[in-house]
């Protein structure tokens, strides 16, 4: 996952099209580094196979369940499917940390900035690709967990697309990874170190989160609701918390809007730096 990206300076130039030669370029050094591609046929196949292995277990231990434990199965099936969402979600925002901060760790960063002066266009180039595959990605294994899921689970508890909210659960997870990839991806353009923006990542996805959800009050409440991960997987659910502070499009508003917020500073920010 460390390999060098390669930078093709040429499309990222107003004669390689424009902004569709960013687009292009940027894809050529996603597709080309194999670890990013292989990582994501990875976290896709895992995600699937943790997700098949959790609603298998709750199939076969159905009967040792208790009465809450089934009824809260009965009421959003789909929540438990998607148990290995927290892993799909790791994934890409490591992988969306190394997007950015590989360049600036093998130098390749200065050629970039050389062949696109104003810089901006290059992150939103990059930003767009990222998230593209990340939406794609994540589209592939929500679907296929899903089905996979519903079939393991359909003698006890039946399960479809056609069931209220579960399309949009189903649905939402791709946008959520998304959304979260470009959480990454500005936490990587801040801070450009590898070791570090990964730290802040994961302190939002596995410690910060979490610990907010445990504040007491209504500012504690409030304050969970509004950090990316708690606020985009609200998303994921078939029936929504009726004691959430956000309805599910919102929460993943929220979420997104973390993202952009994180690439506009960065852009600002790297107008500023030297490479």
């Amino acid at each position: 996952m460390t390999t060098a990206l390669v930078t093709p300076t040429a499309p990222l130039t107003a004669r390689g099209g424009g902004f569709t030669g960013l687009l292009r370029a940027e894809w050529i050094k996603l597709t080309s580094v194999r670890s990013t591609l292989w990582t994501l046929a990875l976290m896709t196949a895992t995600a699937v196979g943790v997700s098949v292995l959790i609603s298998a277990i709750t199939a076969a231990q159905w009967k040792d369940s208790s009465a809450a434990d089934r009824q809260g199965i009965v009421e959003d099936p789909v929540g438990t499917i998607f148990g290995a969402l927290g892993l799909a979600e790791l994934v890409i925002c490591v992988l969306g940390v190394l997007v950015v901060t590989s360049e600036y760790s093998t130098g390749t960063i200065r050629a970039s900035v050389l062949a696109v002066p104003r810089r901006s266009p290059m992150l939103v180039a990059k930003a767009l690709v990222f998230a593209a595959m990340a939406l794609v990605v994540g589209e592939i294994a929500s679907f296929a967990s899903f089905f996979s899921g519903a079939a393991l689970l359909r003698d006890h508890v039946t399960v479809t697309l056609d069931d209220p909210g579960v399309l949009r659960a189903v649905a939402g997870t791709g946008l959520f990874l998304a959304a979260m990839s470009l959480v990454a991806l500005g936490v990587g353009a801040l801070v450009r170190h590898t070791a570090g923006a990964i730290a802040g990542v994961i302190g939002f996805v596995l410690v910060l989160s979490p610990l907010a959800s445990t504040l007491p009050g209504t500012v504690g409440k409030h304050l969970s609701a509004y950090l990316p991960t708690n606020a985009g997987q609200l998303i994921v659910f078939a029936v929504p918390d009726p004691e959430a502070v956000l309805s599910p499009w919102q929460g993943l508003a929220v979420c997104a809007l973390w993202g952009v917020a994180l690439l506009t500073a960065a852009a600002v920010l790297l107008k500023r730096r030297d490479v």
